[in-house]
């Protein structure tokens, strides 16, 4: 064999290896980490601008990859949000699995079972889908993947859950094979409710630099709570900034997509189980470093039905037909920032039932669509209370059972207090209308209802239009005039 034939075969055998080490890494499979608060709303980190709640993860994520301004959740509720995220479905698609301590239909195809058959190490800590009973209709497994939630911390402060979620999350890996990708969901139970009262301002967080949405009075009880709720928020970020660290060192953080978001805004009246903003406007940063620019700002409108979909196509699966929502690979794969998809410039967000809270199992139904300068709300049965009331004992224990415990509600709650802060008391607590409409830009945090206003007829027309076309072609019942949601059963 000559000389220039031996070199000639080696410089092939290179380039095919090569080529071969060039596919391998481009058909790579990403990771997929999922992290989601519970409670929180979209205006509490530090890039969105609250200047008291120190979110240094969240940030690096967002800076890093994209911070999304227009997310949206499809549910004001932890299970009926959850249900959304993993089907890639509006709730009233999904049937028990749309309401709080509902369960999951035994056909209902979620993305972490489809990532698990197509090879990917799939698990869960914290919070996965919850509350409720996934199996109770013959669902078969943990919708979230294989449970690790042994591993705990001491001495942690009242209020606060004592899951060391990066030791379980480090034990999930331990068991992944070597080869594999991995699907993780990481649930963390803050900022839910209960809070140790004060702990904000034992470390240190001032009362006068908290912003109080103008439907709360705005005094010492209520800037302290929100203290409390923000310090919920920072434990949350230690340990997302943990993972993160944890990924680094397994030099597995550049090829993970990172999903940062929440199930529903923050346990506060005329937040969390509401369709305004402090309930369904959502926090949300992704990040992919190997595969997506960072940096951006995007203000495309973004539905929380999305991720599942995204998950899929990033992993090259079909996505099924049954998904509502919408891949935002084409955005994260743009090199754009600002908006991208001019198409993408409404949601749609949907609540039926949280707690038992009325009599006969009665639901609180109401749609929702949100576009950049508005907000229609249709409530379906504005006789009842959408808190439940003042005399009905709910399955919590309590009045007024849709709106969390804690500081602000038994303080606006009493009597002195309703008749002290009466715009505020019937905001979070009184009836609402059949339809509402708010101006975004005028009215950040929704309280001057525009429905009735002769000037906004045309747009709310156009609005309610929008809203029932898709929810006709989304199968949804409570527009045909049916209502299933009754009969379903409460898992507590």
């Amino acid at each position: 064999m000559t000389k220039f034939l031996l070199s000639s075969i080696l410089i092939l055998l290179c380039l095919s290896s090569f080529n071969h080490n060039a596919v391998q890494k481009s058909t790579k499979k990403p990771n997929i980490l999922f992290v989601i608060a519970d409670d929180q709303s979209w205006l509490h980190t530090s890039l969105a601008g609250d200047k008291v709640v120190k979110t240094p993860a969240f940030d690096r994520i967002a800076k890093s990859g994209i911070r999304f301004t227009n997310s949206f959740t499809a549910s004001p509720s932890c299970t009926p949000s959850r249900s959304a995220v993993l089907s890639g479905q509006a709730i009233w698609r999904v049937k028990e699995a749309g309401l709080l301590y509902g369960s999951l239909p035994p056909d209902l195809k979620v993305y972490p079972q489809l990532l698990n058959d197509a090879g990917y190490h799939v698990g869960f800590t914290g919070k996965g889908w919850a509350p409720g009973k996934p199996n109770y209709q013959g669902f078969k497994g943990n919708p979230t993947g294989k449970e690790y939630n042994s591993k705990t911390s001491d001495n942690v402060p009242k209020g606060i859950f004592n899951n060391d979620y990066t030791a379980n999350f480090t034990q999930f890996l331990s068991n992944k094979p070597n080869d594999a990708p991995f699907c993780f969901w990481f649930g963390c139970f803050e900022p839910h409710r209960v809070y140790d009262e004060g702990i904000g301002l034992r470390n240190g967080k001032r009362l006068e630099d908290v912003y109080v949405p103008s439907f709360l009075p705005d005094t010492k009880e209520v800037r302290t709570d929100l203290l409390d709720y923000y310090y919920e928020i920072e434990w949350f970020d230690k340990h997302l900034a943990r993972i993160i660290k944890k990924l680094e060192e397994m030099k597995e953080l550049d090829n993970t997509l990172i999903v940062v978001t929440a199930d529903n805004g923050m346990a506060f009246p005329r937040a969390k189980t509401t369709l305004y903003d402090w309930g369904i406007h959502m926090p949300l940063a992704v990040m992919w470093a190997n595969k997506i620019k960072g940096g951006r700002v995007i203000d495309d409108f973004i539905s929380h039905t999305d991720f599942a979909p995204t998950f899929l196509e990033a992993a090259g699966l079909k996505i099924p037909k049954e998904m509502t929502g919408k891949s935002l690979l084409p955005i994260l794969l743009s090199q754009k920032e600002g908006t991208v998809d001019p198409n993408r410039n409404q949601v749609f967000a949907a609540i039926e039932r949280h707690t038992i809270c009325r009599p006969n199992n009665g639901t609180y139904p109401s749609r929702a669509i949100r576009t950049k300068d508005f907000l229609y709300i249709r409530n379906f049965e504005p006789t009842r209370f959408p808190t439940g009331g003042p005399d009905f004992v709910s399955s919590n224990n309590t009045y007024h059972g849709d709106v969390d415990a804690g500081i602000t509600k038994e303080f606006m709650v009493t009597e002195i207090n309703q008749k002290k802060y009466p715009k505020e008391y019937q905001l979070s607590f009184g009836k609402r209308p059949n339809e509402e409409l708010y101006k975004i830009a005028n009215d950040k945090d929704q309280i001057n209802n525009l429905a009735e206003n002769k000037s906004y007829f045309k747009i709310k027309k156009e609005l309610k239009d929008a809203l029932t076309k898709y929810l006709m072609e989304t199968g949804d019942p409570r527009i045909k005039g049916e209502d299933p949601w009754q009969k379903y059963a409460y898992l507590k």
